[in-house]
């Protein structure tokens, strides 16, 4: 048996407080879940690169952590989302507002050299939009 293996980050999981609103969410910015999964407590998604997206509910983590609680404050991880172009971070933005999710920064040319906004999934999961500007960055 080799002991050696070096583990392979492999998924990035969330959990969730409302499995419909979440997929619907990530739906608009391209994920793709399999017909129905809106009902399922556990729901995953390839991403391009070979890693996966997982969404629980919060009654999945229950099920075998008793004592798990929700975070109180605002979500702790951060998602980015290439948008190819500058105007793909607008167009983005201005669905996702649209649809009625929380616009937290508005589309902007950050100093790094990508237009650049955010806005919260239905758990308040910051979800960054971003694209490179054209020419070097300022």
């Amino acid at each position: 048996m080799n002991t050696n293996i070096t583990p392979r980050f492999d998924l990035v999981g969330i959990v969730v407080s409302d499995m419909a609103a979440t997929l619907a969410f990530y739906r608009r910015l391209g994920l793709e879940f399999p017909e129905g999964s809106e009902g399922q407590p556990h729901v995953e998604a390839a991403l391009p690169g070979g890693l996966r997206i997982a969404f629980d509910t919060e009654e999945t983590i229950r099920s075998f952590d008793k004592n798990w609680e929700p975070p109180q404050s605002a979500g702790r991880i951060g998602l980015a989302f290439h948008c190819e172009i500058p105007e793909g971070v607008d167009a983005a933005y201005e669905e996702l507002v649209g649809a009625g999710y929380h616009g937290e920064l508005e589309p902007w040319d950050a100093f790094w050299g990508q237009r650049y906004a955010s806005v919260l999934d239905p758990d308040g999961n910051g979800v960054d939009l971003f694209a490179p500007l054209p020419g070097p960055p300022a």
